[in-house]
């Protein structure tokens, strides 16, 4: 699945030489990743074929004279295209000429050298503890190193991440994205503008059947314990009155396996929660609380009247989706560092043989559109245990896992920067190729 890179916005730079150079600002799920020149793009392409060889995306060409408006649009929407597609290859995710290119240039980005520096990592009831880590330790290796450091079996690494999030008042929380195997955590916790933001240890799987997997492991099932009671407490997973009261005689009993049981039943439960946010359903301008999980969208929608109705969008009846920019990047030199400011996704939905679009203007458009290719994957992991004598290839955060099933449906989402022009995007998905004009 491809992942969600995208340069809006290119600056031209003076060189030491008199001449000048294109500064490209590559965001990934809406935060700035890094800033690169096409020269060092071009080499990584040129290391990258030496490995891999015609497997990679086509690479857009050097010019030797002086690019018009047009051409240089043109390349900046070629680079987005080609880091979009050369994500989609796990072994390349896992490459060292991969991540060390990627390691290299956020570092140089943010002005950041190499060197020993503590971390705290959050664990899901509050509570932090201190890993140490270099400033170069990628996501992936500082997940190992907080699992060594609990003490959770390495082999569950896979049903759980490290997540950017803001910690806001009265003790609510904000997940603001998912940090990726090859992203560094000291660097993006730096370099990120959001106020009181840490790093945290959650699961990233959003199928609660899941939670079955853990539970031959102490620590696993403390973790998901820790989480399942946070959640109820911040109002992410909704339980009834009489629910409320069995799970709180469990939770004094400190009975965890009961207590899980319970909360499977839970309105919910396992689901990741938006901020509140608006959207066009049932008309335009509804404020909406958006909760994403166990195959669905659930969508809590305030009328115009004030009165509340609750929508859900199941998964498999979902076409395909995009997230779109909506605005402009005026000062790049300046703090604005993120994206998240206008952003909308919106989604193909088919329902009764009619198939209609819907929009969700939200600042965690990338942490939705990332949502909803969990879901899938999740769905290919499960239908995998279930028939393990067909065989599929399921790729999440650059881990390639075999399994056994023939895939019904695909993720098919782009990140589509706002232009004046009439853009054609063709979206390959799992019922066929459509055209939409934006």
């Amino acid at each position: 699945m491809k992942m969600h890179f995208c340069i809006p916005v290119s600056q031209q730079r003076p060189d030491g030489l008199g001449g000048r150079y294109v500064l490209y600002s590559v965001y990934l799920d809406g935060f700035l990743f890094c800033r690169v020149r096409y020269s060092q793009l071009h080499r990584w392409n040129e290391q990258l074929r030496r490995v891999f060889g015609n497997s990679l995306p086509p690479f857009p060409p050097k010019h030797y004279l002086a690019m018009t408006t047009s051409m240089a649009d043109e390349r900046r929407d070629q680079l987005e295209q080609y880091l979009q597609n050369v994500t989609v290859d796990p072994n390349m995710l896992r490459s060292d000429v991969f991540v060390d290119f990627l390691k290299l240039v956020q570092l140089d980005t943010f002005s950041i050298t190499t060197k020993k520096v503590s971390l705290d990592i959050f664990l899901p009831d509050g509570r932090s503890i201190k890993v140490e880590a270099l400033t170069s330790d990628t996501a992936e290796r500082v997940l190992e190193v907080v699992s060594h450091k609990v003490g959770l079996c390495r082999e569950l690494l896979g049903f759980f991440g490290l997540f950017l999030i803001q910690f806001c008042k009265e003790g609510k929380l904000s997940v603001m994205k998912k940090l990726v195997d090859f992203e560094l955590p000291y660097v993006s916790l730096r370099s990120s503008e959001v106020e009181n933001c840490g790093i945290g240890l959650r699961k990233w799987y959003l199928d609660p059947s899941l939670d079955s997997r853990l539970m031959d492991c102490r620590v696993a099932v403390d973790l998901i314990y820790m989480q399942a009671i946070q959640d109820i407490e911040k109002e992410w997973a909704k339980p009834t009155e009489e629910q409320k009261q069995k799970l709180e005689a469990l939770r004094k009993e400190d009975n965890q396996t009961k207590f899980l049981e319970l909360s499977q039943e839970v309105r919910h439960y396992g689901y990741v929660q938006l901020d509140p946010c608006t959207c066009d359903y049932p008309e335009p301008g509804c404020g909406a609380v958006i909760s994403v999980g166990n195959n669905e969208i659930s969508c809590c929608v305030t009328l115009p009247d004030n009165q509340t109705q609750d929508v859900i969008f199941q998964m498999n009846r979902v076409k395909c989706w995009q997230v779109t920019f909506l605005g402009s990047l005026l000062d790049m030199d300046g703090p604005q560092q993120t994206l998240n400011q206008n952003l909308e996704l919106r989604f193909q939905y088919g329902e009764d043989s009619h198939w209609q679009w819907f929009v969700i203007y939200t600042q965690q458009a990338f942490l939705l559109s990332s949502c909803l290719k969990k879901m899938i994957s999740d769905k290919m992991v499960k239908l995998a245990a279930e028939n393990p004598e067909m065989q599929i290839e399921v790729p999440e955060q650059g881990k390639s896992r075999k399994y056994h099933v023939q895939q019904s449906q695909k993720a098919c989402s782009s990140f589509l920067p706002r232009k004046s022009k009439i853009k054609i995007v063709e979206v390959d998905c799992g019922f066929g190729t459509i055209k939409e004009d934006l």
